[in-house]
């Protein structure tokens, strides 16, 4: 172990580290997780030294082609991983000098593990953001797909989980569509933001070769190369980026997976969760447990811990590179994993769950939930100030509280006692789809608005 692992050192050290400094020290362990994107900067890197003279056209082209032989072994699960050689970087160049001799060792010609590190990392972010673009885009069609379909399934809309007015279903999906279409925005921006190349910024003050840093973030897809070397390796904004986007997206998650709980429970009855998201109970054979929504809502700790402790393990750092920055990979790697998971079985679950019109209506007639349509027809018909139309409506609902009795169903009689101006066209505003209805501004709950906005976001997603 210890003749292994001083040699990748260069001979600086006369022992080696003991079991406790080598598990504390190792990162191979989670970082092999990086293999792909490790070998494609090394590909890339050695095709630039050689197009700069740096090192020869045959030594190059030996280093690119043992490196895809070690990513074939890696991927046939027939590569050696080695703890003593701490990192994928360190254990993918002592496997290429086994592979194609000398012509290994220039590999790092203008090159530190910091910047490496820093490269291998961000392009492996930078295919997060993308994926998880590509979840939430899924999601959004299944949600769109959903909403045109309910468009006009009147359910009560609350606030403090209280009946406030009656909304359509439909609506309430799309609102989810615009905050997940939020969180897709933001996992664009990022990737945008992240898009500069920290190769060639070697270990923080750039490199004493004519390195073509140009070249190397074409090759890799990059805008550009980073501007500052010591930025380069310092920084995982990149990162907290990242996973700032993805706790937003995760609790979004969690908000809708709580009312996925709670229009299934049979109070509500709102939606039936498909048994493929469901489990039983292993004493109460009449339960359906939503456990796939109870598991994303819990998922949200995960995420956004994952960013806390990213946070800090940054936030007192001084320039450029310390060991601690080691500690910005497991818990990214394990956010990004529940982040996909979770929009996975979302989608799933939007796409499968059965909504019933008829308990969302009979809930939606509950609680006058049109009594702000009736204070807005005094106002508008009768022309009172709000607050008077407020104060007659408040005695119309106490008078039908105590008669037991909706708004729809009291007397114009019993109207005209709170309010002698009061026609029978009171009745015309005063019904659950009356009054969805009327709400047909722009990004209101009338069902042509909702279908409006279906087609607005179909057109934006191109389907």
């Amino acid at each position: 172990m210890s003749k292994t692992s001083n040699a990748m050192w260069g001979g600086r050290f006369a022992t080696g580290p003991d079991a406790i400094m080598e598990a504390i020290n190792a990162s191979i362990s989670f970082d092999k997780r990086l293999y792909a994107e490790d070998i494609e900067g090394s590909r890339a890197h050695a095709a630039m030294l050689a197009e700069t003279g740096i090192v020869t056209d045959s030594d190059a082209a030996a280093i690119r082609e043992g490196l895809l032989t070690i990513k074939s072994e890696i991927e046939a699960g027939d590569f050696p991983f080695s703890a003593a050689l701490e990192d994928i970087h360190m254990n993918i160049e002592a496997r290429l000098k086994e592979l194609i001799g000398e012509p290994a060792g220039r590999l790092h010609t203008g090159r530190s593990r910091n910047d490496q590190v820093a490269l291998d990392f961000r392009l492996w972010v930078r295919g997060q953001c993308d994926a998880a673009a590509e979840a939430l885009t899924a999601l959004i069609r299944a949600l769109i797909a959903r909403a045109e379909e309910t468009a006009d399934f009147v359910m009560p809309g609350f606030t403090h989980l209280q009946v406030a007015q009656p909304v359509t279903f439909g609506h309430h999906l799309m609102a989810y569509v615009e905050m997940f279409g939020r969180d897709l925005s933001r996992f664009r921006d990022a990737r945008a933001r992240m898009n500069e190349s920290p190769l060639g910024a070697a270990a923080l003050a750039g490199s004493s070769f004519p390195l073509d840093r140009e070249a190397t973030a074409q090759a890799l897809g990059f805008d550009r190369p980073m501007a500052n070397s010591m930025d380069a390796v310092a920084d995982r904004d990149f990162a907290l980026e990242y996973l700032s986007a993805a706790s937003i997206c995760a609790m979004h998650l969690s908000r809708l997976a709580e009312e996925m709980v709670i229009w299934s429970t049979a109070q509500f009855r709102f939606v039936a969760m498909s048994d493929a998201w469901s489990t039983g109970s292993s004493i109460m054979p009449q339960k359906r447990n939503p456990d796939a929504a109870e598991l994303i809502r819990g998922k949200i700790g995960r995420v956004l811990g994952a960013q806390i402790a990213l946070f800090t393990v940054m936030k007192g750092l001084p320039m450029t590179y310390g060991k601690d920055m080691q500690e910005d990979k497991e818990q990214t790697f394990d956010a990004a994993d529940t982040l996909l998971l979770s929009l996975a079985a979302m989608e799933g679950m939007v796409a499968s769950m059965t909504p019933d019109r008829a308990a969302m209506r009979a809930s939606a007639a509950l609680g006058f939930s049109t009594a702000t349509d009736l204070a807005d027809w005094l106002v508008r018909e009768l022309g009172l100030p709000f607050r008077d139309a407020h104060h007659v409506t408040g005695a119309l609902v106490a008078k039908a509280e105590g008669k037991g009795c909706d708004l729809p169903e009291l007397t114009l009689e019993d109207m005209q006692e709170a309010h002698a101006g009061i026609t029978a066209g009171i009745f015309d505003v005063l019904g659950v789809e009356n009054s969805v209805a009327s709400r047909k501004i722009y990004g209101g709950t009338a069902p042509d608005q909702v279908r409006a906005q279906v087609a607005r976001w179909r057109g934006m997603l191109g389907t």
